[in-house]
């Protein structure tokens, strides 16, 4: 595996990182920009109507329980991964993959009986569902995930057992929902990737939050905060093509993290955000898989 070690300079918002400019180090300027004026100009929410999909039932200790597995194009879809690379994935850190979804608030509504059930309402990325519903795989992952998360925000206790409704694409009514709005402009997030854990607690530097971006199909943004440094001296970052590590000074940092694209490793750029106190990276893609 190919590794680029790279400098990390430091930037702020009032100066580029020297005269003859790349691409990527203006992108990271302006990703700095765009990320500030996001979090003062834009809405913590918006509103979305989720399309139906597919209804399975299942139940609780109080009854019958209806998810409504619905869509929406505004809601962000998961890293492209092929089926067995996000089997590798999952098999390595259950943590490691993220599917981006709105679970709605629970509403009383009467089953095909005429009894009282309770409905939930799930939305997932409508692009992404199309490609679920050529995958048995990944439609048990979405509705094992679904159940957990309505499990977790609702403190509920749902049966694992589960079957899908047939020539019924949801029960009852289809609410609105709010969601978080996304405050990084046209950039989709990934979230945090899988960082393995390979010292004793009390040996291991402190392991920072990972951000990831794509933007466009063939360019990776990474984020890495860095609270306890004042500036770029003694960080080290070398990046391989689907592997990024980072060492702090005086062991106080250590991030490694795989990344499931391939990385342009020599291309890629780093700068240090002194006021943020963020280490900002922009990847090119090799390729994106499909």
């Amino acid at each position: 595996m190919a590794n680029s070690k790279l400098p990390v300079p430091e930037l702020n918002e009032a100066e580029t990182m020297g005269t003859e400019t790349t691409p990527f180090e203006e992108l990271l300027l302006q990703a700095s920009k765009e990320l500030q004026q996001a979090q003062t100009s834009r809405p913590d929410s918006t509103q979305i109507q989720p399309q139906p999909g597919f209804c399975i039932k299942t139940n609780s200790s109080e009854g019958k329980v209806f998810i409504n597995i619905c869509h929406s194009p505004s809601i962000p879809p998961p890293a492209d991964l092929t089926e067995d690379e996000l089997l590798q994935m999952l098999e390595e850190d259950q943590a490691g993959f993220r599917i981006p979804m709105s679970l709605g608030e629970p509403h009383a509504e009467l089953d095909a009986k005429g009894q009282g059930c309770t409905a939930y309402d799930v939305a997932v990325n409508s692009d992404f569902y199309r490609r679920m519903q050529n995958s048995d795989f990944l439609r048990e992952l979405v509705i094992t995930i679904a159940r957990e998360g309505l499990e977790d925000k609702y403190s509920l206790q749902l049966n694992p057992e589960w079957r899908m409704l047939k020539n019924r694409p949801f029960l009852g009514s289809i609410s609105q929902q709010n969601i978080r709005s996304q405050q990084r402009p046209r950039i989709q997030e990934l979230g945090n990737l899988y960082t393995p854990d390979n010292l004793a607690p009390e040996d291991r530097p402190e392991k920072p939050h990972l951000n990831l971006w794509l933007e466009a199909p063939d360019l990776l943004l990474a984020e890495i905060n860095l609270p306890k440094l004042d500036g770029a001296l003694g960080l080290s970052l070398e990046i391989g093509e689907n592997r990024l590590v980072m060492r702090g000074p005086q062991q106080l940092y250590h991030l490694d993290a795989y990344i499931p694209l391939r990385i342009n490793c020599d291309e890629s750029k780093a700068a240090f955000h002194w006021k943020r106190k963020q280490l900002m990276v922009a990847m090119p893609l090799l390729s994106v898989p499909s």
